[in-house]
């Protein structure tokens, strides 16, 4: 064999040799995927919501009085007589029932319209006269016991400010103005010269009120609502004239612990969840 055939047959085993180790020497270029990355999006705050609510509550009367005249005259009659207040007023506590709809402004402001139902509320008040107003006589001092039952419904626009939100509680203030329709029964004046029934009256008075509460997250769209309320109502006519009155009682101030359930259509409270989005990046190659 010649020379030059041995080289060329070295050139071709020195190739197949050399092919494997120059195809181990090219990598192909790593993968580098990156991690989904999750975006929360923004809660839009700003829906409507309804809401149910029961209270118990004791009303304070500050005071009532009624008209009397000289016997045996009437009203107008110009005997003597005067203007008496009622020596002792008291409520009893009872209980309500209420609804009402609202706006979700945004996370710290929202306002309602609520209306509230005041059952019956047991009047007992007591009354005296030494004679020089037309009841009973000098010698005979007039005392009597006096019950009636007082019922209401009060009507208010309020408004709240929510003071931030932590574990799904979230603490409030709020103011309402309205008004209140008072119902008052006959009246049972039971005194030591006789028994009178007084034709009880009915009225719309101005009202308003204050609160403070706090409420929780039942689910994203459920919220139970908790607090207190303090409220004013006006003065007006409390029953009619029957020997004596017409009689008038001062208002009423009246401390509520109220408990209740708000419903917020959309989610649009501060149960609702941030929404999110899962973003896959494109995967990159490395050089």
């Amino acid at each position: 064999m010649s020379d030059l055939s041995i080289k060329a047959a070295l050139a071709v085993i020195a190739t197949f040799a050399v092919a494997p180790v120059l195809a181990a020497d090219y990598v192909q270029p790593p993968v580098v995927i990156e991690e989904p990355v999750v975006v929360e999006q923004p809660v839009e705050f700003g829906g409507w919501y309804i809401r149910g609510d029961v209270d118990y509550h004791k009303s304070k009367m500050r005071g009532s009085e009624y008209i009397t005249y000289g016997a045996p005259c009437g009203p107008g009659c110009g005997g003597a007589g005067g203007t008496k207040s009622f020596d002792k007023t008291e409520l009893k506590s009872t209980f309500s029932i209420g609804a009402g709809v609202g706006y979700q402004l945004n996370r710290y402001f929202r306002t309602d319209l609520t209306l509230d139902y005041w059952s019956k509320s047991k009047f007992k008040g007591s009354t005296s006269d030494d004679g020089n107003y037309g009841c009973g006589s000098p010698t005979i001092p007039c005392q009597s016991v006096d019950r009636a039952k007082m019922s209401a419904l009060v009507l208010l626009a309020n408004a709240y400010v929510d003071l931030g939100t932590w574990n799904g509680l979230t603490p409030y203030v709020g103011a309402g103005i309205g008004g209140a329709h008072i119902k008052w029964g006959d009246l049972e004046n039971d005194a030591n010269v006789g028994y009178a029934v007084h034709k009880g009256s009915k009225n719309w008075r101005f009202a308003y009120a204050l609160m403070a509460g706090a409420s929780y997250c039942l689910t994203e769209n459920t919220m139970i609502d908790a607090g207190y309320r303090f409220s004013r109502i006006n003065g007006g006519r409390m029953f009619e004239y029957n020997g004596a009155g017409p009689g008038f009682d001062k208002g009423f101030n009246t401390h509520e612990v109220r408990a209740g359930l708000r419903y917020n259509f959309g989610g649009a409270s501060q149960c609702a969840q941030p929404e999110t989005a899962v973003y896959v990046p494109e995967p990159i190659y490395t050089k």
